[in-house]
């Protein structure tokens, strides 16, 4: 368990940083802004954020989560995203029955994150995200049950949507579901294996289901689009952390 101990404290330092990095990607999709060439600025006043103002969770908390030159309040989800990205990698060092396991899990897990994140907040699921997540995926394969069982987990996943997307649109003419999604569920299902694909869809759709239940009691339009793919990435991730140590 000591010799793991170097390991778990990379994960969980790395964690918070790919939180942040995920985070930024998330936040500036909309905007249509690139996440490696272009430096962080405050959306209030414009001004460049120095490196010490970027240190993932201990920059937000000694700032009180506000610019340093104008004090505009930094989004709060951003900081959420800091430590979720250390409680994913705390749940891979969990549960994770080797440090294979362990380093890819936790990067699946992030990944997965990122994706939701990109999903609530633009409704896109960006191509370098899920080709990451694909890779990441089979990756996790190769360290369990075979690349064999990995790649049919990605065709399955893959085939499953893609087919629902064609049938949606010809029944009822329109896209139901984005062709992110289809290359999301490949990437699910490199990672989990074909056999949790219908167990992943369904704990999506009742989640997805309840919460625009909900949101109807509101303001929200009945058409109003869904991002069933940050659903679908909260769906696997709880699943692979709850099998994955019975493996």
């Amino acid at each position: 368990m000591q010799s793991l101990l170097p390991l778990s404290l990379f994960l969980l330092v790395t964690g918070a940083a790919a939180g942040s990095f995920l985070a930024l990607w998330a936040e500036r999709l909309p905007h249509g802004e690139g996440v490696v060439l272009r430096g962080s600025r405050c959306r209030g006043c414009g001004a460049r954020i120095g490196w010490r103002d970027l240190v993932p969770v201990v920059s937000w908390l000694s700032l009180g989560g506000r610019c340093r030159g104008c004090g505009a309040t930094v989004p709060r989800w951003l900081w959420h995203a800091e430590l979720g990205g250390v409680a994913l990698a705390a749940a891979a060092i969990l549960v994770a029955p080797t440090p294979a396991l362990m380093a890819l899990g936790a990067l699946w897990l992030w990944l997965l994150m990122g994706l939701a994140l990109c999903d609530l907040t633009a409704m896109r699921l960006p191509d370098p995200l899920n080709a990451a997540l694909l890779a990441t995926g089979l990756g996790l394969g190769m360290s369990g049950p075979g690349t064999g069982a990995a790649l049919i987990g990605a065709g399955a996943g893959a085939g499953a949507f893609l087919t629902i997307r064609l049938a949606y649109q010809a029944l009822r003419g329109r896209e139901g579901l984005g062709m992110g999604d289809v290359k999301l569920m490949a990437g699910i299902g490199a990672g989990l294996g074909w056999q949790a694909l219908p167990l992943v869809a369904l704990i999506a759709s009742l989640c997805a289901l309840g919460v625009t239940l909900a949101l109807r009691h509101g303001r929200v339009e009945r058409d109003a689009e869904i991002p069933f793919g940050a659903y679908l990435c909260a769906a696997a991730a709880l699943v692979w952390i709850a099998t994955i140590g019975t493996t």
